[in-house]
Order: structure tokens, then C-alpha cells, then sequence
């Protein structure tokens, strides 16, 4: 009989301990999951620079994104027969991804570079042929990663 009590006083030690246990990897799950929501919070609400820049012949048009709209669905802005070289620098907001878009007309006579700057680094660049059937340059949110 006695060696029953201790059985279960024993059990009941075991469970109190992984009840604690899991009380606490709970705790410390839900402060991690609690910095990870601040961060993406703080990364969507950042804002930051790019600057884009078009240069060579025969474009059209050059679309890109300037800031407004959602982040994930941005407003296009367009400038219609833009002199080259073409540079615009935007305000952009979180994840929202730069992007300028060179558009040509005529393929053919295509002479095209497209890049993006951020914080004087060029995150990305697209030329000729590969940029106007790739859609210009995109390039990842700088804020993101």
C-alpha cells in the first residue's frame, strides 16, 4: 500500500513538473511569436528610398511604383515619352516592392537598362533584350530581409 502513495506521488510530481514545462515553453513560444508580430509590424510600417533610373533609346513609357496603393497591390505611376536617361527617386512603404518597368513599343530597336538603387547599392538591374520580355526591373522590399 505504501509503496502505491509513492507511485502516485510520484505521478503526480511528473505531471506537475510537465504541466510547468509546457506552461513555460507556451510562455516563451508566445513571446517569440510576440517579437516576430513586432517586427513584421515595424517592417510594414517602415518606409524607405529607391531610386530608379531608365537609360538608353526607343522607350515609350516607363511605369514604376512611387508609394501609393497597398503594399502588396501598389499603384502604378507612368511617364509618357520620358527623355533619357529617366531617374526618379520614391518613398516606398514595408514590403511594397520597387519596380520600374521600361515599356517599348518596338522591340526591335530596343536599347534598354533599367535599375534600382538603394542606399546607393543597385539591388537590381535588368538590360536589352531580357528586360523588356522580363517586365523591367523588381527587386525585393530592402525592409523585408
Amino acid at each position: 500500500m505504501n509503496h502505491t502513495v509513492r507511485n502516485i506521488r510520484t505521478v503526480r510530481t511528473v505531471r506537475t513538473a510537465v504541466c510547468a514545462a509546457v506552461v513555460l515553453g507556451l510562455a516563451v513560444g508566445l513571446g517569440a511569436c510576440s517579437e516576430t508580430v513586432d517586427q513584421v509590424d515595424k517592417a510594414v510600417d517602415e518606409t524607405y528610398e529607391v531610386t530608379y533610373e531608365v537609360t538608353g533609346t526607343s522607350v515609350d513609357e516607363i511605369q514604376f511604383h512611387a508609394g501609393g496603393g497597398k503594399a502588396m497591390d501598389p499603384e502604378i505611376e507612368t511617364v509618357k515619352s520620358p527623355e533619357l536617361p529617366w531617374r526618379k527617386t520614391v518613398t516606398l512603404r514595408g514590403i511594397m516592392p520597387p519596380a520600374v518597368m521600361p515599356i517599348a513599343l518596338d522591340e526591335d530597336g530596343v536599347d534598354v537598362t533599367c535599375s534600382i538603387t538603394y542606399k546607393g547599392k543597385v539591388i537590381k538591374e535588368a538590360e536589352g533584350e531580357g528586360l523588356v520580355t522580363a517586365g523591367g526591373c523588381v527587386a525585393d522590399s530592402p525592409v523585408t530581409g
